[in-house]
């Protein structure tokens, strides 16, 4: 028996301190919730948590492009609804113009009419969204996805020819509300094929909207997998070595006492 190196309590101090480490990373982890508290504890999940969490980050930006771009196209169509009621109206007045029974007057009555919906037309072809045109006829590529890769917004073109021409006919004589009827039917096939094409850019739009939505829940679950402790299984954990931690500091005071006994060997 000796005294001056009491391998007892080396070795009880050893296990001690490893317990209270596993004790301390698992008070890390249920308070953070998250397994990963430090690169140590897992630097591959880490590595793999970085980048899914980066792709998430894309995604969400690609996203709010995409949102934002469904928005453009529905301020569009909202447009065009009333140009379409106004075009309407101006197909009507054409027809009503060409009454053999109405007076130069009467016609000068509906070419005022005419001329003020076809310059609400041509005011509607100036409007924009938050500073970008609505109506130039550009085609913007809008983000769709967290590699950059773009969609096709096909654009409407107000100030077209199938549109001026119309709304700068002239329906105060039969033969000018024959020629402007057919100018507006021309308008109003143009408006028609118009407002199709913003209907596909809405559905195209919301199936990428959609697809980014479901990828990130998909990525949101992968990570979660990685770094998302389970609290009922690191709770058991805790349990056991808060256990080991209170067993060892007992130990270890036995095992410091041993020399003591050295002492009745003395007397």
């Amino acid at each position: 028996m000796v005294i001056s190196t009491n391998t007892s309590a080396q070795n009880a101090a050893s296990l001690l301190m490893q317990s209270s480490n596993n004790l301390s990373q698992s008070l890390a982890r249920l308070s953070s919730g998250s397994k990963i508290t430090s690169p140590a504890d897992d630097s591959a999940g880490l590595a793999v948590s970085m980048k899914l969490n980066a792709q998430i980050a894309r995604n969400n930006g690609a996203q709010n492009n995409v949102s934002n771009a469904i928005s453009f196209n529905q301020t569009q169509d909202g447009y065009l609804q009333q140009v379409n009621t106004a075009l309407t109206r101006m197909s009507e007045l054409s027809v009503s113009a060409q009454d053999v029974t109405k007076t130069t007057s009467d016609r000068a009555l509906y070419q005022q009419e005419f001329s003020t919906l076809g310059a609400y037309v041509n005011d509607v072809a100036t409007k924009s969204f938050n500073g970008v045109s609505l109506f130039n006829g550009a085609t913007l590529n809008v983000t769709s996805d967290s590699d950059g890769n773009t969609f096709s917004n096909l654009g409407v073109n107000l100030g077209a020819a199938s549109y001026t021409t119309a709304t700068g006919d002239d329906i105060s004589s039969i033969s000018g509300a024959k020629s402007a009827l057919t100018d507006v039917k021309n308008a109003i096939d143009k408006l028609a094929s118009d407002r199709a094409n913003i209907g596909s850019n809405e559905e195209t739009l919301g199936y990428y909207n959609n697809q980014l939505s479901s990828l990130n829940n998909n990525l949101g679950a992968a990570n979660s997998q990685i770094t998302d402790v389970d609290v009922a299984t690191e709770s058991t954990n805790y349990a056991k070595q808060n256990i080991l931690v209170q067993s060892g500091t007992a130990m270890l005071a036995q095992a410091n006492a041993m020399p003591q006994t050295m002492l009745k060997l003395l007397q």
